[in-house]
This record gives C-alpha cells, structure tokens and sequence, in this order.
C-alpha cells in the first residue's frame, strides 16, 4: 500500500475519522493505531507482522531489564545484548545471502569448492528502519536520555506506527514516546502543515521523481553503452534529482500525516544540494539515519575526542557501514568508502588552512554536488560494470535521444527547490491557517487535481523501500 494510491487514503481517511472519534480514550486510540498499523504493513507480507511484534517486545524487555538492574555491569551486558539481538535480526534477514555468497567465493580462491547453504529469505519492508528504530530506544534508556516506555503496548506503536515504518524517519523514542504519554490535539496550524506537507510530497514523487526516473534514468541505468556523454550526464543529474525528490517526498507525507493525527515527526531533509561540504551535507541529507549513525556509532567509536587521525578513522568506519546499510552489495561498500573518503580529506584540509576559508562557497557547493553525484552512479548502479559503462560513458560524444525539454525542466526545478526560502511549506503554511475551511478545502483539492492530472500513469515504489 503506497501513500500516493486511493487505497491509502481510504485507509487513511477511515484512520483519521476513527482516531479522532476516540480522542480522550488515548490507550484505546493508541491500540486502534497499532492494530491500524499492523494492518498496513500486513499489505506487503502478513507474515511479517510477527516479527515487528517479535521486535517491540525484544526491546521492551531489555529496556526493563536495563531499569530494574542495580549493577552498572549488569546493565551494560543487557544492553550489550539487546543491540547485539536486534542486530542480529537484521543481519539474517539483510546480509545472509551475500555474505553467504561472499564466502563461497572466498573459498574458490583457495581451490575449495564448496556449497554452502543459501536460504531463500525474503527482505522485510522497512527492516533497517524499525530495527534501528528499536536500538536507539534500549541504548537511550541504558545512557538515561530517555525514560522507558510506560507500557508494552508504546514501545509496538513506536516501532510500528504506520506514517513511518516502512521509510523512516528514525523517530526517538525521547520524541515520540512523550507524546503517546498524552491525549494528542490538533490544532489548525498542525493540520494546514500537514495537508500542504502531503501535496508537496505527491507533487514530487508522482511528478518530478517519477518522470525522470521513467523517461531517462531507468534506460540509461539499465544499458549505459547504448547513450552518449549528454544523455548519461543528464541521467546522473536526473538521478540525484529523483532521489532527493523521491526520498523527501516520502519524508514530508510522513510528517504530514503523522501531523494529521496529532503528532510531531522531526524534519528529515534540509535542501541537502545546497551543501558547501560533505559533512554539511550530511547534516541535510536524510538528517534522521546521519544523527543515528552519529550518535550510534561515530561517538561510541571515539568520534574526535582521540585527536584528527583517530575521527578519520571513526569517520571512515561510520560511512563504511551506513553505505552497507543501504544494501548488501559492494557499490553501496564503494559508495560508503567514497562519502567516508571525501570527509577525510575535508577534515585533514581543513587542519592544514587552519580552518581559515579558502574557497568560496558558491565553489564548495559546485564540487560537494558532484561528489554527491559521483556517488550516486554507485548507489544506481546494479553492478560495478554498469557503474563503470557510465563513467566511461562520459567521454563519448554522440547525438543525444532522452533529453527533452521537459526533462531538463525537471531537473532544473528539482535542484531550484533548494534555493526556495527555508521553510517554505510552513510559511505558507502560517498565511492559510486563518482561511476558511472550505477556502483551504477547495485550494487543497485543486492542488491535489493538478498533480493527478501531471503525473505519468501508476506510481512506482518508495526507492528507500529497499533499504
């Protein structure tokens, strides 16, 4: 079930109307939303409602293990193991078969043939995210960021509310957890932001993501050596349009719906391309897996605290394994090693200037973009061959057949979205909170009719649905 389909908003509008209707029963509302949620996610594979079940409860018990231990010994073996069990969880389901097939391959180089065992195992939607989700919530209670959840019954709706489970953003428990502790109210502010948030989304993904991934990213992707310099150049611009535009999208439809039943996701996408180095883009690009990987695991290795070599290590380390988060492939390794890589050269220049500003930052956005870029031929690429074809690509010049005006308009006003005023949605947001009901009303459907009307026929899924 994908938010930009009419199944979702019958599903959601018969969620929103129930909610309300038991707003001051607020632990029967949060069960209707569990149960809401469960059933949203049984549209992909019902089996693996369990194991979202499995997961809560994993975490709630540790986390009360955690509390109820008097021993500091103790408390850091609980949560020893429960970040090791959730890991674990992802680990099988994610990295079984290629880690399988890695060490057959292994094995060959040494002349030993052998047939290990490979499972068939299906990747649950949204895996990495609720279980990530889940280790944030027992190390926080363990460091005492956060006070553990007041019943069972929370800790299954954090990890399995609907708006974000398949595709983030990471919400914290120290966020979210707060606000199941209340009877939610939704104020008109709360809700013009969040039906703005929802058009801006569909507008992006249906419109923009969709048509440059249908008319130029998918053919050249899919066969690199039958197009020229301008057609794959156009297509790595197109891409990193399309991601951005695909993967906020999904963001902001979380946030506007979540908004639209009383609660507060952060934001999770700051206009990443107008970054002026890869760290700041990181800062701005899916900001709620960055401060995870930060805070999860940069710090716990030392982050910079051991001196510049030790956090370019640590640096290296973190954007090694987010890359494997992404996937079980050695291009995401690459892609990860490419982030990791450009941040150590970040770090040593700018211990060598002294941190005195070098070049301007109209220049430092041109190259963090194109690095961006490069990377993102990585992310795309199925294999190191096709990555490798559009690379070389680059360098052959023939007549171009995909780039169309309208493509180029696309990717234009894709990347213009980044200059618009920071905020945008929320001031416009603030100026229609005091317009009539029907006023907005009718403003919100006529905007929802144009989107219908520009979209190309069916909606692909979420691209971050695979991660």
């Amino acid at each position: 079930m994908l938010f930009p389909t009419l199944a979702f908003a019958v599903f959601f509008l018969f969620v929103y109307l129930v909610s309300w209707s038991l707003d001051r029963e607020n632990g029967r509302r949060k069960l209707f939303l569990l149960l809401a949620s469960w059933f949203f996610y049984a549209q992909w594979d019902w089996r693996f409602v369990g194991l979202l079940i499995a997961s809560a409860v994993l975490n709630w018990g540790v986390a009360a293990l955690i509390v109820r231990s008097d021993r500091a010994g103790r408390r850091k073996l609980w949560v020893g193991l429960g970040v090791a069990a959730n890991l674990i969880i992802l680990g099988f389901f994610k990295y079984y078969g290629f880690f399988v097939e890695q060490a057959v391959d292994l094995l060959a180089q040494f002349g030993w043939e052998r047939d290990l065992p490979l499972l068939q195992v299906v990747l649950p939607v949204g895996i990495s995210f609720f279980t990530f989700q889940g280790v944030s919530y027992v190390v926080d209670v363990y460091r005492g960021k956060t006070a553990p959840a007041e019943s069972l019954l929370d800790v299954m709706l954090l990890m399995s509310f609907f708006p974000h489970l398949v595709a983030g953003p990471i919400v914290r428990a120290s966020d979210l957890l707060p606000q199941f502790a209340r009877v939610p109210r939704l104020t008109r502010e709360m809700a013009t932001h969040g039906l703005l948030l929802i058009v801006w989304g569909l507008f992006k993904k249906t419109v923009i993501a969709s048509e440059l991934a249908t008319r130029l990213v998918d053919p050249v992707f899919f066969d690199p050596s039958a197009y020229g310099a301008i057609d794959i150049a156009a297509a790595v611009y197109a891409y990193a349009v399309q991601i951005y535009c695909d993967f906020s999208a999904y963001s902001d439809m979380a946030i506007g719906i979540a908004a639209l039943l009383g609660y507060s996701f952060p934001r999770n996408f700051d206009q990443p391309y107008r970054a002026a180095s890869m760290q700041a883009f990181w800062r701005r690009w899916h900001i709620s897996l960055s401060s995870w990987l930060r805070d999860y695991l940069y710090v716990p290795l030392g982050g910079g605290r051991k001196g510049l070599w030790s956090s370019c290590l640590n640096v290296m380390i973190t954007m090694l394994l987010g890359g494997l988060w992404h996937g079980a492939a050695w291009t995401f390794v690459a892609w990860g090693a490419l982030h990791g890589g450009a941040q150590v050269v970040e770090r040593l220049g700018r211990a060598v200037v002294q941190d005195r500003k070098v070049i301007p930052t109209w220049l430092g956005v041109l190259i963090t973009f194109h690095v961006v870029c490069l990377g993102w031929i990585l992310f795309r690429a199925e294999t190191f061959d096709l990555a490798m074809q559009m690379l070389v690509g680059l360098g052959r010049f023939e007549a171009f057949s995909l780039v169309t005006p309208f493509v180029l308009v696309l990717i234009v006003g894709g990347l213009a979205m980044h200059w618009l005023p920071p905020r945008a949605v929320e001031g416009l947001a603030e100026r229609l909170k005091t317009a009539p009901s029907p006023t907005l009303g009718v403003l919100i459907g006529v905007a929802i009719l144009l989107v219908e009307a520009m979209r190309p026929e069916g909606v692909a899924p979420f691209i971050y649905f695979q991660f």
